[in-house]
């Protein structure tokens, strides 16, 4: 395996993990060491109701930056009954955590109640409503769609009543509840009939951002007033990564700068260029996420962040706006492939690229004729690692089994008629499908997307493009396939088709084994040769048609076939082992059914025919038991009982699955030499063939004697005599009457 960088060891505190020499703190820990205390402990507050009565409200421990509802619920028969009856911020202050006063509930409002009162209610009372639905939004994964729809509402009619920005618990509110929004789960937002309601919620919010300045973990608004010589304004942002969310001492606003900012620390940034500037004001509006913005055209697969920025400006206009974006994912498991600069269109509610250019240096950048509600779309591609290519033992060891699979099927098929008695159609049916499997494998394994992609360690990012108009094209996807391969595909598809077809024919030889030495008085069935070429090679030919109907579908491969090597898919995108994939019920299934049959007759065919003891035999007892072993490695290697070391392998335990993972390959990638030896090497007629051959070398033949008796009953014999005597022999499998051979 390729070997790394080395990163300096680090000592973290309170179970943070040191990762490439960074320690990745628990969320309740930040610092570069996860030193800092980032919760607020357990807490009780004590509320006065009416009539001087206490009542304490309990609130468990506290993230900073969040909301905890209390463990007090609203009473039963109130239209809130079980909803949590408070709500309780932690924040900091400094290195500080700091607990806010509670938030408390008025249990009989719901959000459609709230929604009522809103568009009438005066000053006064705005607080209470926000605060309200504030607390009913603040579990965002139980919100629904309709609530999102009713939470959304209630905002934009608060944050267009006048003057509100004047009322700083009224704005708060509001800005917690947007930010909850942005919380809930994805699927909610993909109903049509929120499109409208999150359009009016944005641009209310673009208005709103030239009078406040609020940052909440998932929205951050800022404004500032223009001055009459400001010609740019540039506002970016930086994440504080310990904490994972946006803190307002990151967000910053600068005028008359030259350009953006070449920080690489610096996440997202917007640069207005102003004209025509009448003392007029600047807002910027930040999203952590793009869920109010569900395009038709671009779909999401992964959760990547999607930041959208808005820039506003009320007195005076702009010439252009200018933007960089720094994107942050994993880079272990996926590479940035593309990107697109987009705004978003209210008159078709989707991402457009018109007057937009792209360009990338260590930024992603864009230049836009517009101002608002702009993102940079991109596509990644999973870093799948490629196996590496075959190891010289690994050619060496097959290559041999290839030889040995040719030598044993040529030696079957011209000493046929010299045998007469012989299995030769079953074991060379076994000996072709495992060669023609072997000579995919060592030549096509290997997907060729390994070659560009395998080695592809200069990320997107940091290739160096000027700005460009033609390629900025509305992407469709955030997560991309690999180049297609179709020449991959065929591999795999093969190499499934052949080595079921392996499989099938180690059942097919049991079957006649079992046949042939424990039912010998009787007759193959007709036809026999006919009938086992069909299941032969027709089953496997089946499975790989339904399998490949069922899987494959233009463009996505990769439900068939794994990217990493040209064979089944078997892991979910999460790299877990999936019930789903092919791997699993048309391979493992299949095969896993054959070698409990073949074990079964392997077995029987052990204990009722090669180890059966005979008190009559008196041939050298050594000689005997190594005929014996030699016998059941014979059947052990032909019906492919060594494959069962494959699903050892399964074992979730690294020595262990190790060790039966070098079993395995030993085993089986010397399987065709195996066959070689024990089925043709050791014949004495090959043996003969040699020495015909090659007069100088001569191999030794061992003989194993099976003991016959020959009864005699005539009336000359009134009694029973027996004639014991010994007769030269093969293997166990060649060891059958030729009467029933000759079928063959």
């Amino acid at each position: 395996e390729a070997t790394g960088s080395v990163s300096l060891p680090c000592s973290c505190f309170n179970d943070g993990v040191c990762q490439d020499g960074t320690c990745v703190c628990p969320e309740e820990w930040v610092g570069p060491l996860c030193e800092l205390v980032n919760f607020c402990e357990a807490s009780i507050y004590t509320e006065s109701i009416a009539g001087g009565i206490l009542k304490n409200l309990t609130f468990p421990r506290i993230i900073v930056g969040r909301y905890s509802s209390s463990v007090e619920k609203c009473e039963p028969h109130t239209v809130n009954g079980n909803h949590s009856k408070a709500i309780r911020m932690c924040t900091r202050v400094g290195k500080t955590p700091i607990l806010q006063h509670p938030q408390i509930l008025n249990c009989h409002e719901t959000l459609d109640s709230l929604a009522s009162q809103v568009e009438t209610a005066d000053f006064s009372n705005i607080s209470a409503i926000a605060s309200n639905t504030q607390i009913l939004t603040s579990t965002p994964h139980r919100l629904t769609t309709q609530s999102i729809s009713t939470a959304a509402n209630i905002a934009v009619n608060i944050l267009r009543k006048p003057n509100i920005s004047t009322d700083s618990q009224a704005s708060t509110s509001v800005m917690a509840t947007v930010s909850q929004l942005l919380d809930a789960n994805e699927t909610e937002f993909n109903h049509n009939n929120l499109s409208d309601v999150t359009a009016s919620l944005t641009r209310t919010m673009e208005e709103f951002s030239l009078t406040s300045n609020i940052t909440k973990s998932n929205i951050a608004i800022q404004s500032v007033p223009l001055k009459l010589n400001s010609s740019t304004i540039l506002f970016f942002a930086q994440q504080y990564t310990e904490l994972g969310y946006l803190l307002s001492t990151k967000l910053e606003i600068q005028e008359n700068v030259p350009g953006l900012n070449e920080d690489l620390n610096t996440e997202v940034q917007i640069l207005l260029n102003i004209m025509n500037n009448n003392n007029g004001r600047a807002g910027f509006v930040l999203y952590q996420n793009s869920k109010f913005f569900k395009s038709r055209i671009y779909k999401s697969h992964r959760s990547f962040s999607k930041r959208i920025v808005s820039g506003s400006i009320d007195g005076g206009r702009t010439s252009g706006v200018e933007l960089a974006f720094s994107p942050k994912y994993n880079t272990s498991e996926f590479q940035l492939r593309d990107h697109a600069c987009v705004f978003w269109d209210y008159d078709t509610n989707d991402w457009s690229t018109t007057g937009c250019t792209k360009g990338r240096d260590q930024f992603l950048r864009c230049k836009c004729n517009h101002t608002t509600n702009f993102a940079v779309l991109m596509t990644f591609q999973i870093k799948y690692k490629y196996a590496k290519p075959l190891e010289y033992i690994s050619y060496i060891g097959i290559g041999l089994s290839m030889a040995g699979l040719v030598i044993t099927m040529l030696f079957q098929i011209v000493t046929r008629k010299t045998r007469k008695s012989s299995i030769t159609w079953m074991l060379v049916s076994l000996c072709f499908s495992m060669l023609i499997f072997n000579i995919i494998f060592i030549s096509g394994i290997e997907n060729r997307n390994a070659r560009n992609y395998g080695s592809d360690t200069t990320s997107y990012e940091q290739q160096y493009h000027p700005y460009d108009a033609t390629d900025n094209t509305l992407l469709t996807s955030d997560l991309v396939d690999p180049p297609a391969d179709p020449w991959c595909t065929a591999v795999a598809v093969l190499l499934h088709y052949f080595l079921l077809a392996t499989f099938m024919w180690t059942a097919l030889n049991s079957a006649q084994l079992y046949l042939l030495l424990l039912r010998a008085m009787q007759p193959l069935p007709g036809r026999f040769i006919v009938t086992m070429s069909v299941v032969g090679w027709g089953i496997p030919a089946m499975i790989v048609a339904i399998t490949f109907g069922v899987t494959y579908r233009e463009g996505k491969a990769l439900n068939y076939r794994q990217e990493e090597f040209c064979w089944l898919a078997a892991l979910d995108e999460n790299h877990n082992f999936s019930m789903e994939k092919p791997m699993l019920w048309s391979f493992l299934l299949p095969v896993a059914l054959i070698l409990l049959f073949n074990f079964i007759i392997f077995i029987d065919i052990t204990v009722s025919v090669i180890w059966k003891d005979n008190k009559n035999l008196t041939r050298n007892k050594k000689d005997s038991f190594m005929k014996r072993v030699i016998g059941t490695t014979s059947t052990v290697v032909v019906l492919g009982i060594t494959w069962t070391v494959g699903y050892l392998m399964l074992i979730n335990q690294e020595e262990t699955s190790l060790i039966f993972s070098y079993m395995f390959c030993i085993l089986n990638c010397t399987q065709g030499l195996q066959i070689c030896i024990l089925y043709t090497f050791r014949s004495p007629i090959f043996k003969k063939k040699v020495s015909e051959v090659f007069l100088v070398f001569s191999m030794p033949e061992i003989p194993v004697y099976l003991h016959s008796k020959i009864y005699y009953v005539s009336k000359s014999h009134l009694a029973k005599h027996v004639k014991e005597t010994f007769r030269p022999s093969r293997t166990v499998s060649e060891d059958v009457s030729s009467s029933t051979l000759s079928k063959c």
